[in-house]
C-alpha cells in the first residue's frame, strides 16, 4: 500500500510533467521568429523508417527567419522536404541539393490571434490535467484515511498541500500561457 508521502511524491511528479509537456508543445507552435524546434520533431521516412529530423540532420538558424537544415545524407533531402510540406507547418521548404532553406514568412494578425487561441487550448488542457491529478492525490488520501493508514489532521493537511501544490502549478500554467501569448503577438 502507498504512503501519503509517496502520494504527494507522485502528485507533484506529475504535475510537473504536464507543465513539461506544455513547454514542449508551446516550443512547436510557430512565431514570427524561425526556431529549431518548429521542425525537429517533423517524422522523415528515412529509408522505409520514421525518424525524427533532428536525427538525420543539422538544424540551424543563422538568421531570424531562417532555418537552415544540413542532413547527414544528402540522398535523404527530398525525403525531408516531403515531411515538412506534410506536417503542414505553413511553410515552404527550398531545396538546392545540398541544404534546406526554410524563410518564415510573417504572421499577419489574424494567424496571430489564431495562434493564441491553440496556446490557450493547450494551456487549458494542462489545467484540467493538474485538476486531474489533484483528484486523484485527493482521492488516495482520503482513502488512507478511512483504511486507517494515516489520522484525520494528516489528511486535512495533506488535502491542504496538494491544494496549494496544485494552486502553483496553475499559476506557472498561466504564466507560460502569458509569456507564449505575448511572444506570439509581437510584430
Amino acid at each position: 500500500m502507498e504512503t501519503l508521502d509517496d502520494v504527494l511524491l507522485e502528485s507533484d511528479d506529475k504535475m510537473s510533467k504536464c507543465l513539461t509537456h506544455l513547454h514542449q508543445e508551446f516550443s512547436g507552435l510557430r512565431t514570427g521568429k524561425a526556431s529549431p524546434s518548429l521542425v525537429e520533431n517533423v517524422m522523415v521516412s528515412y529509408y522505409g523508417a520514421s525518424t525524427r529530423l533532428r536525427e538525420i540532420a543539422g538544424i540551424a538558424t543563422p538568421e531570424a527567419r531562417l532555418i537552415v537544415i544540413n542532413s547527414y545524407d544528402p540522398t535523404a533531402l527530398p525525403a525531408i522536404e516531403k515531411a515538412i510540406l506534410a506536417a503542414n507547418l505553413g511553410v515552404t521548404p527550398m531545396n538546392d541539393g545540398r541544404v534546406i532553406r526554410i524563410v518564415i514568412p510573417e504572421l499577419s494578425e489574424e494567424r496571430r490571434k489564431e495562434l493564441t487561441k491553440v496556446a490557450k487550448r493547450m494551456a487549458e488542457e494542462c489545467r484540467v490535467a493538474i485538476r486531474s491529478i489533484r483528484r486523484e492525490a485527493n482521492d488516495q488520501i482520503k482513502a488512507l484515511q478511512k483504511n486507517s493508514k494515516i489520522t484525520e489532521d494528516e489528511r486535512d493537511q495533506s488535502l491542504d498541500q496538494v491544494q496549494k501544490e496544485t494552486d502553483t502549478y496553475i499559476k506557472k500554467v498561466d504564466d507560460t500561457y502569458a509569456a507564449k501569448e505575448k511572444e506570439v503577438m509581437a510584430v
